[in-house]
């Protein structure tokens, strides 16, 4: 009996031992290919979910980050530290790292170190833009009024002021500054002094207000449910890619706006200062990658991955394409010509044809560029007149489907219109695609254009609710509105059936067009004031997006319609065109900084 016993008992011990040598074997195994692993924990929540932990190289330009588990462990791979000194940095709303400093990795070993943090004495230094709009009091029509600030900067700078209202009327008649602007490197039209540029905001908003008469008088009912947009053509005041001065009564009530949010009143916000959750479960399951660019004044509106595997990125502020080497880190810089001397520089969209060359949209220097790979120089082509006008914008190209008719398009966004490039004769033409549109009066600005296997073009109209269709070869056009109204569609990509993904920026939606069915599917973001800007979708169903103002990458499963969200390291991170390389498995997320010098790659885990 007392045998029986002790082989039961040794049995047991056994089991217990395989099964706390199998649990530990899991973590051991982490750790033994980890360079650098530990836990995070506050006194307040103990172990902590979602904590953004980066590592730097010192004098490296790459920065690498994963974030903590549901245990609060974090852990980084061997293969992406390399031996020697590095800082740390964390990020977790309302919280500070308490052992800051830097830590040494040794090869072949796995370094411990354990993170604590402390509740922040400066939680308003931490927020990201959406959580002050979410903080704000006021309406949405008067927040998202803030969208266009976050062009230049981050919102820290309205909220931080002490402006009372006149002096924030003085502000915003100044902020007339060109869409290809920072505080590093601020730019005008030379026909846009702040004079003229309220001048041509009054002329906006009398001339909208005319046609409207007009169109009522002559029997037509405004549509119910769709606001006025006076948006413009899409120019640097209004309805493109700027803020600017929206003139007169609109001017003040912006500054009375303005003033309820900011320290005017006192030393203290009049109202809670709210906070987003940390990413939890798959959100954690990712690694970045982030690399500095050599230029500081460089603004990454656009970088996509190019058939070379190279990330090509366009810089929005000056005439540079360049070109990052994701294994090495390694960048290299092309000048791109001034076409129009003396008007701001800077490039926007960037694409390649079935060649591989690459093509860019020159904004404000009214042309389009191409980079030509066999001979690794620019080619460009001015826009001649009709469509080269002072507020010239040229800023999306499509070469996709070039190869179907030698037709290369580019959407005039100050102009309203479209233009197309025939690549063997070199000659352009001007499209207006609504010189007939009758159904309302309406502003429209073109905006994000994409192509079918045709060469049929689809264009956002930024400035309403519409998706319009540009037939290649009668050019008559055709118009969709999408199911919400004053959605906004911005920008999106075409997928390998050719429906249209698309970023609804004014109602935080993202939709997909299907051209067979002319109908729309929306998918509202999951994050409050997240101003989505472009839309692609990968081969494996997913679809990708970036939010402006809350720092937040979206990966979306259409048929269950779930949202992951992968919180960005940076604060403030200016999310603006996105891509994905579907060669990888999973597939990787590239996305620019558009207002500071960087480039990031999001890998998720699964």
């Amino acid at each position: 009996m007392r045998k029986g016993m002790f082989l039961l008992g040794i049995l047991g011990t056994m089991v217990a031992c395989l099964f706390y040598a199998g649990v530990g074997s899991v973590w051991a195994q982490s750790s033994n290919h980890a360079a650098l692993a530990g836990q995070v924990s506050s006194s307040e929540e103990g172990p902590m979910e979602g904590v953004l932990v980066a590592a730097k190289g010192e004098g490296s330009t790459i920065t690498v980050t994963v974030v903590s588990d549901a245990k609060g462990h974090y852990s980084f791979p061997q293969d992406r530290l390399q031996p020697g000194q590095y800082s740390l940095r964390i990020r977790a709303v309302g919280y500070d790292l308490e052992n800051s400093g830097q830590v040494d990795v040794a090869a072949g070993k796995t370094t411990q170190l354990d993170l604590k943090l402390d509740k922040t004495k400066d939680l308003a230094s931490q927020l990201s833009n959406a959580e002050w709009l979410i903080s704000m009091p006021g309406t949405r029509e008067q927040k998202i009024q803030l969208y266009e600030c976050s062009r230049c900067h981050s919102l820290q700078r309205i909220v931080r002021s002490q402006k009372d209202v006149d002096e924030w009327e003085a502000t915003i008649r100044r902020m007339s500054y060109y869409v290809g602007s920072t505080p590093l490197k601020p730019q005008r039209r030379p026909a846009d002094p702040p004079e003229v540029a309220a001048v041509e905001a009054e002329r906006r908003r009398v001339e909208n207000e005319d046609r409207q008469n007009r169109f009522v008088a002559a029997g037509g009912v405004l549509p119910q449910g769709r606001p006025q947009q006076d948006a413009g053509g899409g120019d640097d005041m209004a309805g493109g890619e700027g803020g600017g001065d929206p003139g007169g009564a609109g001017r003040h009530r912006l500054a009375e706006f303005l003033a309820t949010v900011n320290l005017s009143k006192g030393p203290t916000w009049s109202y809670e200062l709210k906070t987003l959750p940390r990413p939890s479960g798959r959100g954690t399951r990712v690694i970045y990658t982030t690399y500095d660019l050599p230029r500081k004044v460089t603004m990454i509106h656009d970088c996509a991955v190019g058939p070379d595997g190279m990330i090509w990125y366009t810089d929005f502020g000056s005439q540079f394409v360049g070109k990052l080497d994701p294994k090495t880190g390694k960048v290299t810089e092309y000048p791109v010509p001034i076409l129009k001397p003396g008007y701001p520089e800077g490039l926007m969209d960037i694409r390649f044809d079935k060649e591989g060359n690459v093509w860019m949209g020159m904004m404000a220097q009214g042309g389009i560029a191409k980079f030509d790979k066999t001979t690794q120089k620019v080619i460009t082509y001015k826009i001649p007149a009709p469509g080269d006008i002072p507020a010239i914008q040229i800023a999306m190209v499509m070469p996709n489907s070039s190869n179907v008719d030698g037709k290369v398009w580019t959407n005039n966004v100050g102009l309203g219109g479209i233009e197309r490039l025939d690549v063997n004769t070199g000659k352009i033409e001007t499209i207006f695609l609504y010189r007939n549109y009758t159904k309302d009066p309406r502003r429209h600005g073109t905006y994000g254009i994409n192509a079918d296997a045709q060469n049929n073009l689809y264009v956002n109209d930024i400035s309403s609710d519409m998706v319009v269709k540009i037939d290649a070869k009668t050019l008559e056009s055709k118009f969709y509105e999408t199911p919400t109204p004053n959605s906004g569609p911005r920008r999106g990509r075409m997928d390998a059936q050719f429906r249209l993904w698309l970023a609804e920026s004014r109602a935080d939606k993202i939709a997909m067009f299907d051209p067979e069915t002319e109908r729309f599917q929306e998918w509202p973001s999951p994050t409050p004031f997240s101003q989505i800007y472009d839309v692609t979708r990968d081969k494996y169903g997913d679809v990708w997006s970036g939010g402006v103002t809350s720092d937040f990458i979206y990966r979306l499963k259409p048929d269950t319609s779930q949202f992951t969200q992968y919180l960005l390291p940076k604060l403030a991170y200016d999310v603006r065109r996105v891509d994905v390389d579907s060669s990888t498995n999973p597939p990787t997320f590239w996305v620019g900084d558009d207002n500071s010098a960087i480039i990031t790659k999001l890998e998720p885990l699964d």
